[in-house]
């Protein structure tokens, strides 16, 4: 089982508020077309939220995410992703995106999961040489991914296994672009493309 884990506990700050409520031209919220984006790929998608978030995790939920409220969200980026990973330590793989990445296509979180699933160990999706999300994480990564804290990532699990990393050409301008603030929620140029 492919394992998708949206990363959905940022504050904001720099937008604002809370970003993740925010609509995309076409009437989606941000968190949304994360969620749908993922779930292109993964057999299933765990949102790892932060407590008292209530909105955000209703719309998470209606999105067809399971929805974990983390309190070790607070922590940065790695807690949640940890947290998300310990909920689910069975999966096979685990499918990384983040939740204020709107613009990733749903064939792109498929082409990584399909790596993963014919045995790849990382995968990262790369976009005119830049990686970007979602990145993809086999079983053998699960106890390095749960014991991540602060606000790192999963950086140097890929650092320390760099010559492992299947890099996967896309025409998918999405997987460079998050929001951070509100003109942001414009598409990328070459959004089109491919």
């Amino acid at each position: 089982m492919i394992q998708g884990v949206l990363l959905a506990a940022g504050l904001g700050r720099r937008f604002g508020g809370q970003k993740l409520l925010a609509r995309l031209p076409d009437g989606r919220p941000v968190a949304r077309a994360a969620v749908e984006a993922l779930a292109a790929g993964a057999d299933d998608v765990l949102a790892v939220a932060r407590p008292g978030e209530e909105r955000v995790a209703e719309l998470l939920a209606g999105a067809g995410a399971r929805v974990l409220l983390a309190p070790e969200s607070g922590r940065g980026m790695g807690a949640s992703l940890a947290a998300g990973v310990r909920a689910i330590p069975e999966a096979d793989a685990w499918l990384i995106a983040l939740g204020d990445m709107p613009w990733v296509r749903g064939e792109t979180a498929a082409a990584v999961a399909e790596r993963l699933r014919a045995g790849a160990s990382l995968v990262r999706p790369v976009h005119r040489g830049r990686a970007g999300h979602p990145v993809g994480f086999a079983r053998d990564h699960g106890a390095a991914l749960a014991a991540l804290d602060g606000d790192r990532g999963a950086r140097g699990v890929l650092e320390a296994h760099a010559g492992w990393v299947q890099r996967i050409a896309v025409t998918d301008p999405g997987i460079l672009r998050d929001v951070d603030n509100p003109e942001d929620l414009s598409p990328p140029a070459g959004a089109g493309e491919g």
